[in-house]
């Protein structure tokens, strides 16, 4: 388990920014220390942010885009193309305007493929896709991604983990169906907290008001049943990026000086 580290920025739009230029230095690490990079994206306001801040930087020409495979901590169980899918919103903001394989975007099953309306079975099918990308050095049942993404909810959710449900208690399995989402749409597939702590660096995003209370929560000391995002840290790094807002509850002896 890493510590939590934090980076406060002066707004959201510097930390989509900044989060932008640092997710490319560490995809270029990666790829010129180990051929290829492997992210997992979160959808959202902070995470739809970040790739489209990603879209717009110079240096996001530095990526070698067809050695980066690209997975999903959490899906909406929706039609395919349905506008409220990460993949859809991420699409629109990055991945269809840069050389992805596509056999390297994972993207998580939609409600009207071949598992149809069956979540859980999606759920296991990702599962499968995750464990066949795992190497023995990975000593696990899923691949260990370079950086994990997660926003953080204004309840303290992270993916599709919602405080006190079935999915936040998983243990053994990496992907899970989520019935009964407070947030809709209410079937969801998401990745579990095993399946997250496997990354090397785990990335928390929270940005506005509306988020500071769910920092302060989960930067507290509280239990990842009550509060997932408390659960989520990865391997080598958890990093919490915030800006101004999202930290305003924070004690100040947590956090450095804002970011320029």
């Amino acid at each position: 388990m890493s510590t939590p580290q934090l980076v406060v920025h002066h707004d959201k739009e510097l930390m989509a920014q900044a989060a932008a230029a640092r997710l490319i230095t560490k995809i270029v690490d990666a790829q010129a220390s180990r051929g290829s990079a492997s992210v997992v994206l979160t959808g959202g306001r902070n995470g739809n942010g970040l790739l489209a801040a990603l879209a717009a930087a110079p240096a996001r020409d530095a990526v070698d885009w067809a050695r980066l495979d690209l997975w999903w901590g959490d899906e909406r169980f929706l039609p395919e193309g349905d506008p409220e899918r990460n993949v859809t919103q991420a699409r629109e903001a990055l991945l269809d305007s840069v050389p992805l394989d596509p056999k390297r975007v994972h993207a998580m099953p939609a409600s009207d493929g071949p598992y149809g309306a069956d979540a859980d079975a999606a759920a296991a099918a990702y599962a499968e896709e995750l464990a066949r990308a795992a190497g023995p050095e990975n000593h696990g049942a899923a691949p260990t991604f370079d950086v994990l993404m997660l926003g953080v909810g204004p309840d303290t959710h992270v993916a599709s983990l919602f405080p006190e449900l079935p999915a936040v208690r998983e243990t053994e399995r990496t992907v899970v169906g989520v019935h009964g989402a407070p947030k809709p749409p209410p079937t969801r597939i998401t990745l579990t907290l095993p399946a997250i702590r496997a990354a090397r660096e785990v990335w928390l995003l929270a940005a506005g008001e509306d988020k500071a209370q769910a920092a302060a929560i989960a930067l507290s000391g509280a239990g990842e049943i009550q509060a997932p995002a408390a659960g989520a840290y990865g391997r080598q790094r958890t990093l919490w990026l915030l800006d101004s807002a999202a930290a305003s509850q924070l004690p100040r002896s947590l956090y450095p000086a804002a970011s320029p």
